[in-house]
This record gives C-alpha cells, sequence and structure tokens, in this order.
C-alpha cells in the first residue's frame, strides 16, 4: 500500500473535490434557490454570500459533522490490521457520492448529499465488513433526523409565514404594520444568525467564558444586524398615497433585507454541514495513510478549503437547473414567503449539526418551502414536482448503496 500512498490521497482529493462541485450544484444550489428564485438577492450578492458564508461555516462549524463522518458510521478499528480496505472503503463512498449527485443536479432534483454518504457507508460497512461493523444506533439517530428535519423546518415555517400574513399582508394598511413588526422580525434574525456565526467563531477561538458571555456576543450581534438592516431599509420609502395592492411591492422590498441575512445564516449552515460531509471521507482517507485509522481530530485546513472550492464552483457553473426546480416550481416565492422558508431551514439545520448529527440542508429547505406553500393552501404547491422530489430522496440511499459497493469491488479488481 505505501507504494501507492501518494495516487491514492490524489484520488481521494480529486474525488472530493468532485463530489464538493457537485453539492455546490446540487445541494448549495437548492440553499440559494429560496433567495435567488424569490430575486431578493441578485447574482453578485449570491457569489459575495457564497463565498464567505459558506467558507466561514466549513472552518468554523463543521468539526462535528465530520467526526461523525470519517467514525461514527462504521467502526474504525475493525480496519486496524487491513488499512487498505479502509480507503477502499472511503474511495467508493465519495465516488458513488460524487456519481449520484451528478447525476441529480443534470436532473435538477435537489437530492440529499447526506443520504448518499451515509447510504453508501452503510451499504460498503455492511456487504463488505458485516453488520458488526456499523455503528447502528448512530445510523438510526441519523435516520430519524431524515424525517424530523424537513417536518419540523416544514411546521416552523408555515407558523412563521402565518405569523407574517397575521400581524402584516392581511392588515388593511399593510405598510403602516410592516413599519412596526418587520424590525422584531429583523432583530429575530440577528439573533438567529448570530447563534451561527458570531457564536461558532467564538467557541471555534476559544473565546467563550461563561453563559453570560454567549448571551453577550448574542444580543451584541442580532443589535448590529438590527441596526445595519435598518439602514438599509431607509431609501425604501412611500412616495405620497399609495393603494394598499401597491403597498405590497414596499413590504416585499423589506422582505429582502431580512431575506439576504437569512440566507447567510442559511449559507453558513450548509457550509458548517455539507463540506464536512464533502471531506470527511477524504480526511479518513489521509488519517490511514498516515497509520493512524482510528484518528478522529480536526481536518488540515487544505481539506476544508478543497472542499469550499469545489462547492462555490459547482454553485455557479451548474446550479440552474435545481435552483430552478426548488426556486421557482414547488410553489411561488416572494421574499416574504423566501424569508420564512429559509429562517426555518436555518434554525433547523444549526441546531442538528451542533449535536454532531449530519441532517440534509436539501430535504430540511425543502420542508421549510413545503410550509410556506402550505400556509397558502394546497392548490399553491405543484404536487407533481413535490411528488419526484420525495421519489429521488427514497432512491437515493439504496442507489449510493449499490454504487459503492461496485466501486469497491472495481478497486479491489484494480489493486490485484
Amino acid at each position: 500500500m505505501m507504494d501507492h500512498t501518494l495516487i491514492y490521497i490524489i484520488i481521494a482529493c480529486a474525488v472530493g473535490l468532485w463530489m464538493a462541485w457537485g453539492i455546490g450544484a446540487n445541494d448549495l444550489a437548492n440553499i440559494m434557490s429560496t433567495a435567488i428564485g424569490s430575486k431578493a438577492v441578485n447574482t453578485q450578492q449570491a457569489v459575495m454570500i457564497a463565498i464567505v458564508f459558506e467558507i466561514g461555516g466549513a472552518f468554523l462549524g463543521g468539526t462535528h459533522v465530520t467526526n461523525t463522518i470519517r467514525g461514527g458510521i462504521i467502526n474504525p478499528e475493525v480496519f486496524a490490521n487491513t488499512p487498505h480496505l479502509f480507503i477502499f472503503s472511503m474511495l467508493s463512498v465519495l465516488m458513488a457520492g460524487a456519481t449520484w449527485i451528478t447525476v441529480a443536479s443534470y436532473l435538477g432534483m435537489p437530492v440529499s448529499i447526506t443520504n448518499a454518504i451515509i447510504g453508501a457507508l452503510v451499504g460498503v460497512g455492511t456487504i463488505m465488513l458485516g453488520a458488526h461493523a456499523i455503528h447502528w444506533q448512530t445510523v438510526i439517530y441519523i435516520a430519524i433526523s431524515w424525517v424530523c428535519s424537513p417536518a419540523i423546518a416544514g411546521v416552523v415555517a408555515y407558523l412563521l409565514f402565518i405569523s407574517i400574513k397575521r400581524t402584516i399582508l392581511g392588515e388593511e394598511h399593510p405598510l403602516r404594520a410592516a413599519k412596526q413588526f418587520v424590525p422584531i422580525y429583523l432583530f429575530l434574525v440577528g439573533i438567529v444568525l448570530a447563534m451561527m456565526t458570531t457564536l461558532k467563531a467564538a467557541e471555534h477561538f476559544h473565546l467563550l467564558e461563561g453563559m453570560w458571555m454567549h448571551v453577550l456576543i448574542v444580543f451584541g450581534t442580532a443589535l448590529l444586524v438590527f441596526v445595519a438592516g435598518i439602514f438599509m431599509m431607509k431609501p425604501i420609502r412611500l412616495i405620497g398615497k399609495v393603494r394598499r395592492h401597491a403597498q405590497f411591492l414596499y413590504i416585499e422590498s423589506m422582505f429582502s433585507i431580512l431575506m439576504a441575512f437569512t440566507a447567510c445564516a442559511m449559507v453558513f449552515a450548509h457550509g458548517s454541514n455539507d463540506v464536512a460531509i464533502a471531506v470527511g471521507p477524504v480526511a479518513a482517507v489521509i488519517g490511514a495513510i498516515k497509520g493512524n485509522v482510528m484518528q478522529n481530530g480536526n481536518m488540515q485546513n487544505g481539506i476544508i478549503l478543497l472542499g469550499c472550492i469545489g462547492v462555490i464552483l459547482g454553485l455557479f457553473m451548474y446550479g440552474r437547473k435545481v435552483i430552478e426546480t426548488v426556486g421557482n416550481q414547488i410553489t411561488m416565492l416572494t421574499p416574504s414567503r423566501a424569508f420564512a422558508a429559509t429562517l426555518a431551514a436555518a434554525s433547523t439545520v444549526i441546531v442538528s449539526t451542533s449535536t454532531g448529527i449530519p441532517v440534509s440542508a436539501t430535504q430540511t429547505l425543502v420542508g421549510a418551502v413545503f410550509g410556506v406553500g402550505l400556509a397558502r393552501g394546497i392548490d399553491a404547491l405543484n404536487l407533481n414536482v413535490i411528488r419526484n422530489i420525495f421519489m429521488s430522496w427514497i432512491i437515493t440511499v439504496p442507489a449510493a448503496a449499490g454504487l459503492a459497493t461496485l466501486f469497491f469491488y472495481l478497486l479491489e479488481l484494480l489493486t490485484k
């Protein structure tokens, strides 16, 4: 194996970059679909948000999920005397995930890379090593999260959009109501954004000491976001008397600003979850090559950066099909609807990530968009598109498991 060390590292990095590209074309495109589809942000703004917050999330918030992928599904101790089998397993998982998500992106279906990677890990581990090599308790927790995370995000998004309808959109003078309640929603966004970004950064650099420091950082950041949002809304002024219907244009402009902040939070959450999933197997391969199959520490920054570059390139090179599916075809999105969906999804993903359970950002956001559409009535949903998305989720796990097994046999055959 030592004679092929460099080859294994190059293959792992190349396939990891390919899978990260696929995640950008599918998962990150799905994340940005609400912001772009609702026209809350333009292309240039989307580029800046993706670069800054995807990289920030990967470096500051992805450690727990990375460790789950590297050693939480397959027991590394099984490979203590056969590290080459561990390397083949991780390479097979990478190839299976990259292949499946590329096909799904071509078809415009927002599949879950989390489902694909976990399915591939379980498939390779069970067929090649036996059921005893799998941490089934972790698998069960993750499987439960696949059901619970989109359901919770859908309920939160439903309630959040209902509150927006009742406090603002349904009022006789909606613009007057918006001036009263939008600042409240803005402060809520500030708290969520602070808990996702500033708090994670402080924890990463070991700057937190005690509960009061947590509270101070969260409310301080929320206040900054609040002030910045109010300043950005100043140019949105009512000129003369405007009919009730026309007032909604001004209201949606306000929610576009809230949506921009919320998109930052969601992209950070995606970076802390899905980049770790992409490069976790790469780190596992390199750890095995260095002679420590059971290594479970922090990854090298270069591996994380490789994943970030791949994800961002994937979004802007081939993300348009998934953006069209989620941003326009499930239900018609406006900035206010997109805001409710994205805030609900971001909150759900970041809570799950902090526990080390790699939930699907794709499933969570689709569930939130479904919840917003349901708040407008069942007729507001494109049930055919939703059915196709759900079917793609169901197919993903067995497809990834089968592909991973196939790639494992091919690698063994090629190295004989």
